[in-house]
Parts: C-alpha cells; structure tokens; sequence
C-alpha cells in the first residue's frame, strides 16, 4: 500500500519561503506522476503544481514564477519550493499520486499546515 506523507509547513511572513517534502514508500515511485495540492479554509480542494514522471511539471497560475515542483525518485521525495509566499497560499498542503490524466490516484493524507501572515 502506497504512503506518502507531507512535511515542512509552518508559520513564515508574507514573502518568505517554506520547502515542503512529501515522502513516499510502498510504490516504485519513479514512475509515478505526483502533484502538490492545497485547501484553504472554507474552500474546495486545488490543485497547485504537477510532475510527470517523466520530469514535465505545470502549475496552477496563481503560483507560476513563485513555486516550485520537482522530485528526487532515489530518496523517493517530492518537493515543493514555494518563494514570494503571500498570504492567499495559507492552506493545508497535500501531495498525491495522479495518472496521465491528472486524476487523483490514492487517498488524501493529513497533509501539512502552511500559514503566511501579512
């Protein structure tokens, strides 16, 4: 059975930086294609950054120029590098497995706290 779980998050000022980690074991994680999502309170679940196994990542427009996704598959990591933190990004951040489409593969975790204060 697949885990993954987030870390990193934490309380940082608007401008300041965090790098989240998201930690998988129980898949082969190479060829799986992850993506870093995020909810706020009081809003729906989105979808923040994406990459493929194949190394091609996309980006939520909110986002672009700001934050960045890449993976290390021999420590079977995902990170999320997020600069320029402004207050709109406080949310819960979780990563998950997708397919080619897009679609989430696995079950959500807890996930991990980012909070920017102005």
């Amino acid at each position: 059975q697949v885990q993954l779980v987030e870390s990193g998050g934490g309380l940082v000022q608007a401008g300041g930086s965090l790098r989240l980690s998201c930690a998988a074991s129980g898949s082969i994680f190479s060829i799986d294609h992850m993506a870093w999502y995020r909810q706020a309170p009081g809003k729906q679940r989105e979808l923040v950054a994406r990459i493929f196994a194949s190394g091609t990542t996309n980006y939520a427009d909110s986002v672009k120029g700001r934050f960045t996704i890449s993976r290390d598959n021999a420590k079977k990591t995902v990170y999320l590098q997020m600069n320029s933190l402004k207050p709109e990004d406080t949310a819960v951040y979780y990563c998950n497995r997708i397919d080619l489409y897009g679609s989430v593969r696995g079950s959500w975790g807890q996930g991990t706290q980012v909070i920017v204060s102005s």
